[in-house]
């Protein structure tokens, strides 16, 4: 049986092959080695040498203590980890530089033996049946099985689930290649007990019974797969954020798409109507509105400053005054501090759209809107007035959510921004609407979060 400073010795062994995985994930340029799915030659010796170091550093502290900390030895996991993940050549240059501490010091079998390992680590990456399945490597042998032989008797009922049958099959054939990498290490001790052997975690406690043998190979198999299982985690957490990313940027482009074929087809009508009644305005609403489309065409960003949102506001003015004459009168107040502020693209022409559109074209008289913007020491201010007919009170309960100008906006401020913006529109009938827009400051900051989106992706 196991004694107490076996069995405390097994544990600390599984504990520090879990600190080492966890330690090493707080490296970002590990996690670029290590979560690559395409690794060159070159990539596959980076990573060789980052685990030979980490690992070949365990067996040193071991020889440098004179065997005190024996379970910090992780020499052999370390060289079927390095072939698992990258291949052999990743596996044979980490077993034979893990080895030289062992070498150092007498015990010559410890080359062979880590070389071993990390070839044996190799053929572990190229069984898996789908590049990536070595990240679903399992070590609980009974489980595996089960699961394998579970597979195999559907086969004659015609209901195996094929894909399960392969992780079952990849996992049963890897954890009878770890075992055999602790077996060998186990023959080559006993057969070479004296010097020139290699290190063996019960050398001063020999096996003495097949449970002992299958505990120390089952927590071998536990110090392979928890740093697997812990980078696993990351690397799906990782792949969750990307692909976070990915659904925002497409939710972004189709708002951005939807709201640009709104403002031309409202454009083109008023084109048209100008066509028949004075066809010289007609021709200078066509040139500004080619101004309108050239600029659209070349935004692909999310955020773009608020000078180049103000120049493009004033371009579709120069279209509606075209349309409206001096019935329309358009203000602006900008805060100076606020031109280089980053605010979402197209969000301002929507609800100015629907000032004139709504608010002020069944005035016989016309009226006026006012664009004011400003900053305090955390928030960008937009607000936007018009004199207008104003907004019943039951249709401005639901305009957030219905329609595609104001719904548009505020659905892009919420992706863009979560709970930290607040869009509010204050209406009276017969008296004109008025909406603000707030959103974080420095908004630059937020704005280039926004735009390296797409280079995580």
């Amino acid at each position: 049986m196991l004694q107490e400073q076996q069995l405390a010795a097994l544990l600390i062994k599984i504990a520090v092959s879990a600190s080492i995985a966890s330690i090493l994930m707080r490296f970002a340029r590990f996690q670029r080695i290590v979560f690559q799915d395409d690794r060159d030659v070159r990539a596959r010796i980076q990573l060789a040498l980052v685990l030979s170091l980490i690992f070949g550093a365990s067996a040193g502290v071991r020889i440098l203590s004179h065997h005190q900390y024996e379970a910090i030895d992780l020499a052999l996991e370390g060289s079927v980890l390095a072939g698992m993940l990258a291949g052999y050549v990743s596996g044979l240059i980490t077993g034979l530089c893990v080895c030289l501490p062992d070498v150092l010091t007498g015990h010559f079998m410890s080359m062979p033996l880590y070389a071993a390992a990390g070839i044996l680590g190799g053929l572990m990456h190229d069984l898996a049946p789908v590049k990536g399945d070595v990240w679903y490597f399992s070590p609980f042998v009974d489980l595996n099985l089960y699961r394998l032989f579970r597979q195999v008797l559907r086969i004659n009922r015609q209901v195996i689930q094929r894909r399960v049958l392969e992780l079952a099959a990849f996992n049963v054939v890897c954890n009878a290649i770890v075992i055999l990498a602790e077996f060998l290490r186990c023959g080559i001790h006993l057969l070479f007990p004296e010097r020139g052997g290699t290190f063996f975690l019960f050398n001063r406690h020999p096996i003495t019974t097949p449970w002992t043998f299958a505990t120390l190979a089952a927590t071998t198999l536990f110090s392979v797969s928890l740093p697997i299982r812990i980078w696993s985690s990351v690397r799906t957490e990782k792949q969750l954020e990307s692909q976070r990313a990915r659904l925002i940027e497409a939710r972004l482009a189709a708002l951005t798409n939807q709201i640009n074929p709104h403002f031309l087809f409202n454009t083109l009508n008023s084109v048209s109507t100008l066509i028949r009644i004075d066809p010289d305005r007609a021709r200078t609403m066509v040139y500004k509105l080619s101004n309108i489309l050239r600029r659209l065409l070349r935004k692909t960003e999310n955020f773009s400053p608020l000078r180049e949102e103000l120049s493009f506001i004033d371009d579709y003015l120069a279209i509606e005054m075209t349309r409206f004459g001096d019935k329309l009168r358009f203000y602006k107040e900008i805060d100076e501090k606020t031109l280089d502020c980053l605010i979402p693209s197209m969000i301002l022409q929507p609800i100015i759209e629907n000032s004139i559109k709504h608010g002020l074209a069944s005035k016989v008289e016309g009226g006026m809107v006012r664009l004011k913007t400003w900053l305090d020491p955390t928030h960008l201010f937009i607000s936007i007035e018009d004199d207008g007919v104003g907004i019943p009170e039951a249709k401005l309960d639901t305009l957030l959510q219905q329609g595609i100008g104001v719904s548009n906006v505020n659905e892009r401020l919420r992706v863009l921004f979560g709970r930290a913006y607040r869009l509010s529109i204050d209406s009276r009938p017969g008296q004109g609407t008025h909406t603000v827009i707030e959103i974080p400051e420095p908004a630059d900051q937020i704005g280039a979060v926004a735009l390296s989106v797409s280079d995580r992706v």
